[in-house]
């Protein structure tokens, strides 16, 4: 991954007539994000904020170049969605559908491997490049231009991350959540090195959480790899073993290796 990734500017919205995708539209558009189309099986809706609505991605791609996809797409569709800006060689995608099967996951991550994109989700608040533009549900107010970086599993806690950093005069370059589930498209240890990288960054902000051994991958990452400082926080110290809390990848199971005491 590469700075420009997260920069480009024409991005198109898979299911921009449902609820979700029409007013996240409307907010990204506040906030400047260069929305050129979005696609919905509802074709008798011709625009949405004077957005075009077409049928596919390819129909987009006619006039425009795409450089970015965000999908609000319903879960039982996700699936076909996420493909079709793979097949359509969309660099960025970015999932925010919660509640897709993991079986579709595992075929989905199965397609990236072959293909030249990347995805950022699902179940997850996008990706938020303050002063620039907004790539998700984010809220922009809490952000402000600076050189730290937010990786996160956990949507309300890049919140408060983003919040908290603000008020004490830190501002962000990158605001990346990468979705709460098990499966899923980049993680810590991909969005690591583009802070590490990246000339801009001064510091790095990882919120993690119980499920899963991501967490522990990416300390020993950032002990052989990164030379920033990271500040790490990881929560669910009190979380009750066998609940799900949230989201499918907050739950501690067997192994315990997925606590927030061994990730501490």
């Amino acid at each position: 991954m590469t700075p420009e990734l997260f920069t480009r500017r024409n991005v198109v919205i898979q299911g921009i007539t449902g609820s979700g995708g029409t007013a996240h539209a409307k907010n990204m558009l506040a906030y400047g994000t260069r929305i050129i189309g979005g696609t919905s099986p509802n074709q008798q809706i011709k625009d949405v904020y004077g957005i075009p609505v077409y049928r596919t991605i390819a129909d987009i791609q006619v006039k425009h170049t795409v450089d970015t996809s965000i999908i609000f797409v319903p879960a039982p569709h996700a699936k076909a969605a996420v493909l079709e800006a793979i097949d359509a060689h969309i660099p960025l995608i970015i999932c925010i559908t919660e509640n897709i099967p993991v079986h579709d996951m595992l075929y989905i991550t199965q397609r990236l491997a072959r293909s030249s994109s990347v995805l950022v989700g699902p179940n997850c608040p996008g990706v938020l490049i303050p002063g620039v533009h907004s790539l998700g549900i984010m809220p922009t107010t809490l952000a402000v231009p600076g050189n730290t970086a937010i990786v996160s599993r956990s949507g309300t806690l890049t919140y408060e991350a983003m919040s908290l950093l603000t008020q004490r005069g830190f501002g962000q370059k990158y605001i990346i959540g990468i979705g709460g589930d098990m499966v899923r498209g980049i993680g810590f240890t991909d969005c690591l090195n583009l802070f590490e990288h990246d000339p801009d960054i001064a510091r790095i902000v990882m919120i993690g959480e119980i499920g899963g051994t991501s967490e522990i991958t990416a300390a020993d990452h950032i002990k052989q790899h990164i030379s920033k400082p990271v500040y790490a926080y990881i929560a669910g110290h009190h979380a009750p073993r066998g609940v799900q809390l949230g989201h499918a990848g907050a739950i501690l199971g067997t192994n315990e290796l997925e606590s927030a005491a061994a990730k501490t």
